[in-house]
């Protein structure tokens, strides 16, 4: 059985119990966000749509004593990278066979409306097993109802995003945190990088570089490692326009930095995720 191929079906900012921040935060980047969802399985979310791929608000309810729990154990911020999967027992298969530590599937639903209907989004999930990641969340999702997800009205974004060209993630070891993803998806998938190891994922990458590495790229604007020594870090936007994400940066008063054809905005600014803009 051949290894899975890797391309990128979402990314997650964690809210843990505080949604209404992070909403409000997000649009004010310049995200148009869904109208808020509520999973089967306790958590609820918002999402950014682009062409293939998107971003997810999770958190919990305030004061929620059952559901994901599990949220409040992960700090605020960039928590959660997702694979693609058009069969989930394929992907759990082959990635069993060769000996990716993985959870079966798990099947959700997440009841969604749009503009002339209402339907429910169906969903199946193969996770690592716990302890195999220490900087976040890595998963693969599988799709049932594709066209309740990526709907062309949600897909219009004031700052021009149409896709996540990069994911920045801390690791003391770059070529051991690395290779979870030779084993995944084979070792062309990985490839140098200053600073430690780049994992190609369709049209995007993940970054997995050390602490003086992320200091070197964005400076002041990194994240608070609150402790650890391993963590996701940010997340790199593709825009039609870096003059429209200026715009809308600044017209929800949102502080950034123009560098190299890059706009950064601080991660005290985005939810504990340093966030960047190239065309």
């Amino acid at each position: 059985m051949t290894l899975p191929v890797a391309t990128l079906d979402h990314v997650v900012i964690n809210a843990r119990d505080d949604m209404d921040r992070a909403a409000d935060i997000y649009r004010r980047l310049g995200f148009t966000l869904t109208e808020r969802g509520y999973h089967s399985l306790g958590s609820m979310n918002h999402l950014a749509m682009f062409g293939t791929d998107y971003l997810e608000l999770i958190a919990i309810p305030k004061g929620a004593t059952s559901g994901r729990l599990d949220l409040l154990e992960f700090p605020l911020g960039l928590n959660g990278l997702v694979f693609g999967s058009e069969d989930s027992a394929i992907t759990y298969g082959a990635l069993s066979k060769a000996g990716v530590p993985v959870e079966p599937p798990v099947e959700f639903t997440r009841p969604v409306k749009y503009d002339g209907g209402q339907g429910d989004a169906r969903f199946r999930t193969v996770r690592m097993k716990s302890g195999v990641v220490p900087y976040g969340r890595v998963y693969y999702c599988h799709h049932f109802t594709r066209d309740l997800v990526w709907r062309d009205e949600w897909r219009h974004h004031a700052n021009g995003v149409v896709a996540v060209a990069r994911a920045l993630i801390v690791e003391p070891d770059p070529a051991a945190g690395a290779k979870l993803y030779v084993d995944m998806f084979g070792p062309d998938a990985v490839r140098d990088i200053k600073g430690g190891k780049t994992v190609v994922i369709g049209n995007s990458r993940f970054d997995i570089v050390t602490e003086a590495e992320l200091e070197a790229q964005v400076g002041d604007a990194a994240p608070e490692a609150e402790g650890r020594n391993a963590y996701m870090a940010g997340l790199t936007f593709r825009t039609t326009s870096l003059a429209k994400a200026t715009a809308a940066l600044k017209a929800g008063r949102i502080s950034f930095a123009e560098r190299a054809g890059r706009i950064i905005v601080p991660a005290k600014e985005a939810m504990n995720a340093t966030i960047e803009f190239i065309e």
